[in-house]
């Protein structure tokens, strides 16, 4: 899963990034309301975490702006200010949950995993493809019934082929869900994580195979009996 962190506090922003990416997100991150905005705009996020007192724009009109634009993703809004007022008018604005400055990191980690439950009818949480199974509330994975752990990056990478199984997943779309904003795509941590993932799964007795599609990018298929 990928977020967006919109915190101009450069040490809170840090906190968050490192929190998040323990987790197995990958996070973009921006410290003004316009840049924010043009990431969620351009961008495709699991979730936001929001900023109220952005030195640009409030983050309250951010939300308020990508809520009139149609746009439905999870936003977690951060905030010093504690009156009741204030955490209304960020629902209101359409944010979905509010957390007030300081928090604990734990704190944080569970709000946001609640938020990203959140994807309507459309977010299935559990997922297969042969006898890879994964939970995504809970980021458990079994193979051939049996519980299997994986690293964050690995998890990601897994979710997203199981999410298109039988699809080609280009190298740039396992960038954007997998890695930071300012990876370089011709990197070959992504053929190592593919082989680390390819064989550790083939280890495991999978039948879900990561095959290489040569000039486009990869495809997760189950193997036919």
């Amino acid at each position: 899963m990928r977020l967006l962190v919109v915190e101009d506090t450069l040490d809170i922003a840090h906190v968050v990034r490192f929190a998040l990416v323990e987790e197995g997100y990958a996070v973009d991150l921006a410290h003004t309301a316009t840049d924010g905005l043009l990431l969620a705009q351009t961008q495709d996020y699991d979730g936001i975490v929001l900023d109220v007192l952005l030195p640009d724009r409030n983050g309250v009109e951010v939300a308020r702006q990508l809520r009139r634009e149609g746009r439905s993703i999870p936003i977690l809004m951060l905030t010093a200010q504690r009156e009741t007022s204030d955490v209304v008018r960020g629902l209101d604005a359409g944010a979905d949950d509010y957390l007030p400055k300081p928090f604990a990191v734990e704190e944080l980690k569970a709000r946001v995993r609640a938020l990203t439950r959140r994807g309507g009818a459309a977010r299935t949480e559990q997922v297969a493809c042969g006898n890879v199974v994964l939970n995504r509330a809970t980021k458990q994975v079994l193979v051939g019934g049996q519980k299997t752990s994986l690293t964050p990056k690995e998890y990601a990478l897994l979710e997203h082929l199981v999410l298109h199984a039988d699809e080609v997943v280009t190298r740039t779309q396992v960038l954007e869900r997998v890695w930071e904003r300012d990876r370089d795509p011709d990197s070959n941590v992504i053929d190592a994580l593919v082989a680390r993932l390819r064989a550790k799964l083939k280890e495991l007795g999978a039948t879900a195979r990561i095959e290489t599609v040569r000039g486009f990018g990869f495809m997760l298929t189950a193997a036919v009996a």
